[in-house]
């Protein structure tokens, strides 16, 4: 088990418990974007909260009972049991709200599409076994991430000054959605997080440094402790995926 928390204001904060997959010690952090997704979500949030690691291998008869049926993340509020991370999200999101927490939810609608096909294309990469078929799976890789290289160098609408004679060629935003992390990042990531780690181990793969705004994307965001603190380390990844990664035959 491991608790974490975060300092709030005077009022009354609300009693949440986040639930996410332990490691392979049962202890630590384990390898699931949806928990870390949510766990980045409660963090931005400000919100005082407690994390409990869940060992899948012997879950706690507590949590059988408290609730049967159902992997992590999932989350307590209040005392009422939510389970599903798309609609804890939504209801996070709407109920720690403005003035006291901040919006999440990103200006631009685009920032939520930005590599939404990248973790399927990675996932087939990784699990193709045909050693003449590797080429094709790792060019398909390589068009997700060079769509969302683009997409992070293409400047946003507020970022463009229509009353400046100056043009703006290249984004200079850190984020998916401006220079503040917001839910799109919390949901791509992890996800990329994992490509990056799983994909140089099991396939020799790295994210080209030709794609300059992506890098620099990445290199923020592991400057974030909302961020980097969530994140499984890389022999979780690694060990997750040994079983899933295919070896080339």
């Amino acid at each position: 088990m491991q608790a974490m928390a975060k300092q709030g204001s005077g009022r009354k904060n609300p009693e949440i418990e986040l639930f996410i997959k332990a490691g392979f010690d049962g202890e630590n952090i384990g390898n699931c974007p949806f928990c870390q997704r949510l766990f980045m979500v409660l963090w931005l949030k400000g919100v005082v909260f407690n994390v409990t690691t869940v060992d899948m291998k012997k879950r706690p008869e507590e949590l059988k009972d408290l609730a049967p049926g159902t992997n992590p993340p999932f989350l307590i509020y209040n005392g009422e049991l939510k389970t599903d991370f798309i609609k804890i999200e939504e209801f996070l999101e709407e109920t720690l709200a403005p003035p006291r927490y901040p919006h999440l939810t990103p200006r631009q609608p685009e920032s939520y599409a930005a590599g939404s096909d990248l973790f399927a294309k990675f996932s087939a990469y990784i699990k193709n076994a045909r050693k003449d078929a590797n080429e094709k799976f790792e060019k398909a890789l390589l068009k997700e991430l060079k769509r969302l290289d683009n997409y992070l160098k293409e400047p946003l609408s507020d970022e463009i000054d229509a009353n400046s004679s100056e043009t703006i060629l290249v984004s200079k935003r850190k984020y998916l959605d401006g220079n503040e992390l917001t839910l799109a990042d919390c949901n791509l990531l992890p996800k990329l997080h994992i490509i990056k780690v799983a994909a140089k181990k099991f396939r020799n793969f790295e994210i080209p440094v030709e794609m300059c705004a992506l890098w620099h994307y990445l290199n923020n965001a592991y400057k974030r402790n909302e961020f980097s603190h969530t994140c499984p380390t890389n022999e979780e990844i690694e060990r997750a995926y040994a079983d899933i990664a295919k070896n080339l035959e």
